[in-house]
C-alpha cells in the first residue's frame, strides 16, 4: 500500500521503534508543511493511505475530491481538521484513537513546565540576564496558590497531581460525572463557574476541542480572574472566545498567560498580538512533541493502518463507509 506522512517535520517517525510495523509498504515522508490544495494534490495523487500529525495540515473536501486512489486516513485524537462528511461521500475511511485509557504524559509535563516558566518568569529572565541585565522581576511562588483543572480528564488529573506534589491546593471545574471523579481523588470543586474562576490563581484549560467546548471560556470568565492570576491553555486555542485573553490581559485580568496552541497553526507571525505581551509564555504546540509521546501515538496510527491492510479496519469514526451506505467513487 501506498502511504504518504505529511508534516514530519524532523524526520522523527522513520527513527522510531513503531516504523517497523510499516515494512512492506511503500512509504513517503514530507517534512515540511504544506497546506495549498494544488501541491497537496500533486504529491497525494497515489497515495492510498494518509498518515496524518494530528491538526497539522486541513483535509477538506477540495483536496479530497482529487485523491482518486485514496482509501484510508489514519490518525490520532480529535479531528476538527477533517472534512468527514466528504471523506464519507468519497469512501474514505477515517481512523482516529482516542487513546481513552492512557494520558499524555507530554502534555501534562508541558503544562507543569508552562505555568513554572510564567511563576517565575523564566524566559523573561533568561532573555535579560543574555543581555547583561540581573533580576528583572520579582515571581510567584505556587505552594499554597490554588490550582483550577477546567476538565477533570486525563491530563487534567494528571496535571492535578503536579499541582498536589508542589503544595497547591486544587479545585476542579467540568461536566457533572468529571467533577464526581474529582472528589472520588480528594479535590474540591467549584459551585459554579464563577466561582471557579474568582478563586483560582492558576487555571488550566484540559478538554478536547468538541462543539461543546468551542469557546467555553468567555470575556466575562477571564473577567473574574485576580490581576496575579494565571491562565494556561495547552489544549486547543478555541477552547477561549477569539480575542478574549488578549483583551482580558490588556485589562489586567488575568495578569499572566501561557500557552502553547495558536488558532491558526503553524503561526509564524512575531507580531501575533498575544506575543506582545511581557506577562505571556508562549510555545509552538509542542505539547506532545517527544519522542516517547510519538512511539505511543504512532504505535496507534501504524496498527490502524496493519488492521486496513488485514480488511479489519479498526477505531473508525465515519462507519457508514464500511455499511456500504455512501456514494463510492467510481471504480472503487
Amino acid at each position: 500500500m501506498k502511504i504518504a506522512i505529511l508534516d514530519d517535520y524532523f524526520d522523527t517517525l522513520r527513527t522510531l521503534p513503531c516504523f517497523q510495523k510499516l515494512k512492506g509498504h511503500e512509504v513517503t515522508v514530507w517534512n515540511d508543511h504544506v497546506q495549498d490544495t494544488d501541491a497537496l494534490a500533486a504529491r497525494l495523487k497515489d497515495t492510498e493511505c494518509l498518515v496524518l500529525i494530528r491538526e497539522r495540515t486541513t483535509i477538506q473536501a477540495a483536496l479530497l475530491d482529487r485523491l482518486p486512489r485514496l482509501k484510508l486516513i489514519s490518525q490520532r485524537s480529535v479531528y476538527p481538521h477533517i472534512d468527514i462528511e466528504a471523506c464519507t461521500r468519497l469512501g474514505v475511511i477515517v481512523s482516529s484513537s482516542q487513546h481513552i485509557g492512557t494520558p499524555s504524559y507530554a502534555a501534562a509535563e508541558l503544562t507543569w513546565a508552562l505555568i513554572l516558566a510564567a511563576a517565575r518568569q523564566l524566559p523573561q529572565q533568561m532573555a535579560a540576564l543574555k543581555a547583561g541585565k540581573w533580576q528583572i522581576g520579582v515571581g510567584m511562588t505556587l505552594r499554597e496558590k490554588t490550582l483550577g483543572i477546567f476538565g477533570y480528564g486525563r491530563i487534567g488529573a494528571t496535571v492535578a497531581g503536579y499541582g498536589k506534589a508542589f503544595g497547591m491546593n486544587v479545585m476542579a471545574w467540568a461536566r457533572e460525572e468529571s467533577l464526581a471523579r474529582a472528589r472520588a481523588d480528594g479535590y474540591a470543586t467549584a459551585r459554579s463557574k464563577a466561582e471557579f474562576f474568582e478563586t483560582c490563581d492558576v487555571i488550566s484549560l484540559h478538554m478536547r476541542l468538541v462543539p461543546a467546548t468551542r469557546h467555553i471560556v468567555k470575556a466575562e470568565d477571564l473577567a473574574r480572574m485576580g490581576p496575579q492570576a494565571m491562565l494556561v491553555n495547552t489544549s486547543r486555542a478555541p477552547l477561549i472566545e477569539p480575542g478574549a485573553l488578549v483583551a482580558a490581559l490588556r485589562a489586567g485580568r488575568p495578569g499572566y498567560a501561557a500557552v502553547d496552541v495558536f488558532e491558526d497553526e503553524p503561526m509564524r507571525d512575531p507580531n501575533f498580538p498575544l506575543l506582545q505581551f511581557d506577562q505571556v509564555v508562549a510555545t509552538p504546540h509542542i505539547g506532545y512533541v517527544t519522542r516517547e509521546e510519538y512511539e505511543t501515538q504512532f504505535a496507534d496510527i501504524f496498527d490502524q493502518i496493519i488492521a486496513f491492510a488485514a480488511g479489519q479496519p479498526i477505531n473508525v469514526v465515519n462507519p457508514e463507509v464500511l455499511a456500504g451506505t455512501t456514494r463510492q467513487r467510481a471504480g472503487k
